[in-house]
C-alpha cells in the first residue's frame, strides 16, 4: 500500500507553506504501509524557536485554505518541536537541534520517502554549504 493522492498533494501543500518560510531540510516520508493512523510524515527544520512558530503558522494557514482541519498541535510551548496532526499527514517542525538528535529519518529509514515537486525550491540547512 502506497500513501494516497490526497495524503501527497497535502504533503506537497504542507511542504511549500513550510519552504515559504524558509523551512529547511524538508523531507516526506511514506509511512502508510507501517502505520494505519496516517499516510505522510512530513519533517522540517528552522533554527530558532520564532521560525519554527512562524512555519507552524503558515502550514496550518495553508492546511485550513485547503478545507483540512489540524486535529491535534502539541509541544508549540517549548517551540523546539511541533506536531500537527492533520489526519492524512502528520506534520514535523523541529528546531534543527532537535532534527539531528531525534533523527526521525533515520528511525523511518524502511519507509519510502517521496520527491518534493520540481517547483518547490528547498533551501539547505543553515550552516552548510
Amino acid at each position: 500500500m502506497t500513501a494516497s493522492e490526497r495524503a501527497i498533494s497535502l504533503a506537497f501543500t504542507v511542504a511549500e507553506a513550510a519552504a515559504d518560510k524558509l523551512a529547511s531540510d524538508i523531507v516526506i516520508i511514506d509511512v502508510s504501509d507501517r502505520l494505519v493512523i496516517t499516510d505522510c510524515f512530513v519533517l522540517a527544520s528552522a533554527p530558532n524557536d520564532r521560525q519554527v512558530k512562524s512555519i507552524v503558522d503558515e502550514i496550518e494557514q495553508r492546511a485550513h485554505e485547503a478545507g483540512v482541519r489540524v486535529v491535534r498541535r502539541e509541544g508549540e510551548r517549548d517551540g523546539r518541536w511541533v506536531l500537527l496532526d492533520l489526519v492524512d499527514v502528520v506534520v514535523h517542525v523541529q528546531h534543527s537541534e532537535e532534527r539531528a538528535y531525534y533523527a526521525l529519518e533515520r528511525l523511518w529509514k524502511d519507509c519510502p520517502t517521496i520527491p518534493l515537486p520540481d517547483s518547490l525550491v528547498v533551501r539547505p540547512a543553515v550552516g552548510d554549504s
